[in-house]
């Protein structure tokens, strides 16, 4: 394991976070484009951004994250027609997240790691919320990347930042770390992807209606992988509990319309997955002290 990068950076954590949080607004904006333009299968590189109805090429100084946005009052420089609120809320959002991300880990070698996945969560949330699907272009090579991590990590931050691998050295003394951390993903990736691909094959076959996407299946093989399992079954919960209480105010408001195409679970499977990540050791802990 190599030494915490916070004995060579002497940086207090509240400064790093705000720098992080300006690091944020900067990738949410990159998010934007990837919320955008993944679901209609364009490059996120090329062509450079432009306004929507009239074209024109939006200047580097009216793409600043935010700010660009309030000074603009949200409206096109060019043609005035009104830009989306989703762009500002999504930097500003990433913002936040990545300031609380930097405040749970701290400086750590497993800090970038962590921002990287809570960002795909986050871009994850925003397209199902949208176009409700869950792009192959980004579940697949979360899931390789997730893998990467639990390689890297144990060896780059201590094996006690995933939340499942102490236990699971204990139970294979003998055996590699990196190998172990693997078992860990393989086993998370089960708990996630394999109960849910489960539960909407069994619903299928007893009321001959499809209760889940593959895409929530291939979501949860991600986040399996990256978290565990004792967070990814957390994860499955709070998404479960939130998607549960949405839905009922959903059904409150709508009159009881079938709620099958109204609520992604995709969206609650993403804000369960960085819940998790933040809270989800802290939680689980707190919920099995209740029954000593």
């Amino acid at each position: 394991m190599l030494p915490p990068i916070d004995n060579v950076i002497n940086v207090p954590l509240p400064i790093v976070c705000a720098f992080m949080a300006v690091l944020g607004a900067i990738i949410g904006s990159f998010l934007t484009v990837v919320i955008h333009r993944i679901p209609l299968e364009q490059s996120i590189v090329f062509p450079a951004s432009t306004c929507p109805r009239c074209h024109v090429a939006i200047k580097f100084y009216d793409n600043i994250p935010i700010v660009s946005y309030l000074l603009l009052r949200g409206r096109c420089r060019a043609c005035g027609a009104g830009i989306s609120a989703r762009y500002p809320a999504v930097e500003a959002l990433t913002a936040i997240l990545f300031a609380a991300v930097t405040w749970h880990d701290g400086l750590s070698f497993a800090l970038a790691f962590d921002l990287a996945f809570a960002a795909s969560m986050l871009a994850l949330i925003f397209i199902d919320a949208e176009h409700m699907i869950l792009p192959n272009a980004i579940t697949y090579p979360g899931v390789i990347f997730a893998l990467i991590t639990r390689v890297a990590v144990p060896y780059l931050a201590g094996p006690a930042h995933f939340d499942d691998l102490p236990q699971l050295m204990s139970a294979f003394p003998s055996l590699p770390v990196w190998l172990v951390s693997l078992i860990g993903a393989a086993i998370g990736a089960l708990a996630g992807g394999g109960s849910l691909w489960l539960m909407g094959f069994m619903w299928e076959k007893l009321r001959g209606v499809e209760a889940m996407g593959f895409g929530d299946v291939k979501m949860m093989l991600m986040v399996g992988a990256f978290l565990g399992w004792r967070l990814t079954i957390l994860t499955i919960l709070l998404g479960a509990l939130s998607g549960s209480i949405a839905g009922i105010i959903v059904m409150y408001r709508r009159g009881g319309r079938n709620l099958q195409m109204m609520l992604p679970f995709g969206i609650f499977l993403g804000i369960g997955s960085i819940v998790s990540l933040l809270f989800g050791s802290r939680i689980i802990i707190w919920y099995a002290s209740q029954f000593r």
